[in-house]
């Protein structure tokens, strides 16, 4: 009867060295309880997104040296693992080294090759080329080799013959890819499925519905081991959850690790199908964001060894949700809470900030920005421009809109950036995904900080999440209610006075939804799709606002034109310059700014059928 371990860890990109020792820790683990094979994830020893650092042949050389020390280690046990593969005698089209993503099963210090298969390995059959994932810039796939050899794909998926405590079984290794009967031609005794997935909102229970139907037809045991931790291409940041598991030849999941949790699991093989199915209990959306926006944090501030934050808060809820996130992952003990105040600031604000600190036990400071926003504004006006050609000067007069800009910067800028030096720490950027996607920051203000945590949610994800912050992490009011009522604003001029009920330009109920068309659609939405809908009187089904409220907020065609065409423009010109230079962002979403949203600076851009129809609609 034997017993296989898998093992659910954490993997550093980049940094082989790491991930290797872990291995062999989690090998000798294996080992000493009994185990006759342990199963890693997917290129467990490498990393995932790295980039150009695949086109490095020392880094390619480093993963061959210590996946040979895993090899190495293979006496007495079976080691399937997931490893960056060169044929140094081969090239990609590009000219570089040929590599292929891979997957090794080593047992006494040797390699066990596929049947009927040229390497020793494993080869990723379907490269991704989606969200962060850029396998087919760098990677050689199956399909590409099947056709170099001229054979079928399905010729080269052979199964492994693999000997567990004295008998033979018949394994079908896969990496990252959906399960079929035509995977392997015949009956295999039990897949293993290694994975590098990032997390995405509702990931999990799609996988476990598409794997539990893929092994029905199989009809054979499956481990899917998968990996934690974060891996970045530069701009967007993704969590790894893991959730690995072990199904039945049912289809039902008798034994799994929970999510962002590193652990090893044994499983007698002879027992799974008498193992009970575990009952999996579907989790509000909510608490999956927040356990990876958690965990996200956590890593990341690890990573770039930042021990000690800034906030600032104005008394609106993106920045307390912020401020209660960061404060459960570092203690209050390493927050500072800052309230920067004008004279557009009301008590209302000031007040529910205050209120904040004092519920979250945080260090709180109110530095008034508005002698150095009036000194700014006078050094600018009083000082002349001078045309060196003829001595001509001129005056610079300010405008509110720039001085609204001035206060902004002012407070990241000056403040929060010298606070956070002063600390030894960095300070936040509290954006949410509706403010990023039409640029509503200030360059180089509200915009900037270390990383947007939360610039992978909607307005009224943010709502969502304050709640979920305090009747499940704190299990009190940390985050005051007044905050979550009152009307979201800038309150950088007598225009955005809360307590008149003025705010933001943007209608969250509806402007979540319209902006999400733009991005997060399978199909993205433009003008044209959005004119369409709205003329046919399904624009709310079709970008899944509440009904009414395209009447509501726009009770012509002009109105609802000019609105849409207001920040598509600011989506498609100037947001794209701001989002270019933001921060990094934490993925939660099936499309994160950054590597999932590739965009280029171009002007915005109305098709011939939206003008046509705009002129229809206008009369």
């Amino acid at each position: 009867m034997p017993k296989i371990a898998y093992v659910q860890m954490e993997i550093v990109a980049g940094h082989p060295e790491i991930n290797a020792e872990k291995i062999l820790n989690f090998v000798a683990q294996a080992k000493a309880e009994g185990a006759a094979a342990v199963i890693f994830p997917e290129m467990s020893v490498s990393g995932h997104l790295l980039n150009d650092t695949w086109e490095q042949e020392s880094f390619l050389r480093d993963c061959e040296y210590f996946g040979k020390k895993i090899i190495a280690a293979s006496s007495g046990i079976t080691i399937i693992f997931g490893n960056v593969a060169a044929d140094w005698e081969k090239k990609n089209d590009d000219g570089s080294v040929r590599k292929y993503n891979a997957l090794f099963v080593a047992q006494d210090g040797k390699l066990i090759q596929p049947e009927n298969f040229i390497y020793p390995f494993v080869v990723k059959n379907f490269l991704p080329h989606y969200r962060g994932l850029t396998d087919t810039k760098y990677f050689f796939s199956l399909q590409k080799l099947a056709q170099e050899l001229g054979k079928k794909v399905d010729e080269l998926n052979c199964p492994l013959n693999i000997e567990l405590a004295g008998k033979n079984y018949r394994v079908g290794c896969l990496l990252g890819e959906n399960i079929s009967g035509k995977n392997f031609g015949e009956q295999i005794d039990f897949c293993v499925n290694i994975s590098a997935s990032p997390f995405v909102i509702g990931k999990n229970c799609a996988c476990n519905k598409n794997f539990s139907a893929q092994i029905k037809e199989l009809h054979c045991p499956l481990f899917y081991v998968s990996n934690l931790g974060i891996q970045n291409t530069g701009k967007t940041i993704y969590t790894f959850d893991g959730s690995s598991a072990v199904y039945n030849s049912g289809g039902e999941i008798i034994q799994h690790i929970a999510p962002f949790t590193e652990k090893m699991k044994i499983i007698d093989f002879d027992l799974i199908d008498e193992i009970p199915a575990l009952k999996i209990i579907d989790e509000p959306e909510i608490a999956e964001i927040y356990r990876a926006l958690h965990y996200g944090v956590e890593k990341f501030l690890q990573q770039i060894k930042i021990s000690k934050v800034v906030v600032g808060i104005s008394g609106g809820i993106d920045s307390a949700v912020a401020a209660a996130l960061y404060t459960k992952v570092l203690g209050a003990e390493n927050v500072l809470l800052v309230n920067m105040p004008s004279v557009f600031n009301s008590a209302t604000t000031r007040n529910l900030s205050e209120q904040l600190a004092k519920n979250l036990g945080c260090k709180y400071a109110v530095i008034s920005i508005q002698k150095s926003v009036d000194l700014t504004v006078r050094q600018l006006e009083l000082t002349p421009i001078i045309f060196l050609k003829d001595n001509s000067t001129e005056q610079i007069e300010i405008s509110d809109f720039v001085r609204e800009n001035i206060q902004a910067r002012d407070r990241s800028g000056r403040i929060l950036s010298a606070l956070a030096a002063s600390i030894g720490g960095g300070f936040t950027c509290n954006a949410n995904k509706a403010e990023t996607t039409v640029g509503y920051a200030t360059l180089y203000g509200d915009g900037a900080g270390f990383l947007a945590a939360l610039a992978d949610l909607w307005k009224h994800q943010i709502y969502a999440l304050a709640y979920y912050l305090n009747a499940e992490i704190y299990a009190r009011e940390v985050i005051p209610q007044g905050i979550i009522d009152i009307i979201p604003s800038a309150e950088l001029s007598d225009a955005q006075n809360v307590d008149e009920g003025k705010g933001d330009p943007l209608k969250y109920p509806y402007h979540d939804f319209l902006f999400r068309s733009f991005i997060e659609r399978e199909n993205k939405a433009t003008p044209e799709d959005i004119l369409i809908w709205y003329k046919a009187g399904i624009l709310e089904k079709e970008i899944g606002c509440a009904e009414g409220l395209v009447q509501k907020y726009f009770p012509t065609a002009e109105e609802f034109i000019n609105d849409l065409e207001r920040w598509w423009k600011l989506f498609t010109g100037m947001a794209v310059a701001k989002r270019i230079q933001s921060p990094p962002i934490l993925a939660v979403s099936c499309r994160a700014y950054g590597s999932d949203h590739c965009e280029s600076q171009n002007s915005p851009h109305f098709t011939h059928a939206y003008n046509e129809l705009k002129k229809e609609l206008l009369g």
